[in-house]
């Protein structure tokens, strides 16, 4: 199965007060720690909902949806089956997505932006946007999509959230203290 991953990034970050994606965390940048722990689990990476990458679909403003949505149609004109979605907030991503979600539609219980997709719903999300429910939650449920239990995943929605990441990080030993 040939998997484009989509960082969904087109949030306004209303709760974290400044572009979320952008804030460092030991120094890096909260999307690009996504983008590598992202990379190689997918075939392909995009970003949706900002530059570079794709707008969101059809306007932003709509959520994580809109990116998901142009995830979706971005997938099945080139050629992938399905889209591994995670939100630009989530630094530590388990490097075991696949196994945890399986070939989808499948979607994290706790943070239903992780899920796998497959690229034939494009237009069923097409339609679906045209109505008020944005929740992503209510989406994977109208398209039969599981929840699924994962270790918890650390997801950055203000500054105090990143400053205790950042401490909780500075306590833990480095991997290889841990042998």
């Amino acid at each position: 199965m040939r998997l484009l991953g989509a960082v969904l990034a087109g949030g306004l970050s209303r709760r974290f007060g400044s572009d979320k994606a952008e804030a460092l965390l030991d120094g890096e940048r909260l999307i690009d720690r996504v983008v590598a722990a992202l990379t190689p689990q997918v075939d392909a990476v995009i970003l949706c909902g900002r530059a570079p990458g794709l707008p969101d679909r059809p306007v932003g403003g709509l959520g994580p949806l809109a990116g998901l949505n142009a995830a979706l149609h971005h997938a099945r004109a080139h050629g992938f089956d399905a889209v591994l979605s995670v939100p630009c907030d989530a630094p530590y991503l388990p490097h075991d997505l696949r196994a945890i979600l399986g070939d989808g539609p499948a979607f994290i219980a706790d943070q239903p932006v992780i899920g796998i997709w497959p690229a034939a719903l494009a237009d069923r999300l097409d339609v679906h946007l045209r109505g008020d429910d944005r929740s992503l939650r209510r989406w994977g449920r109208a398209t039969g999509a599981s929840a699924r239990n994962a270790p918890p995943i650390a997801n950055i929605n203000t500054p105090a959230d990143l400053s205790a990441l950042g401490l909780a990080d500075q306590s833990q030993p480095a991997p290889d203290e841990q042998l």
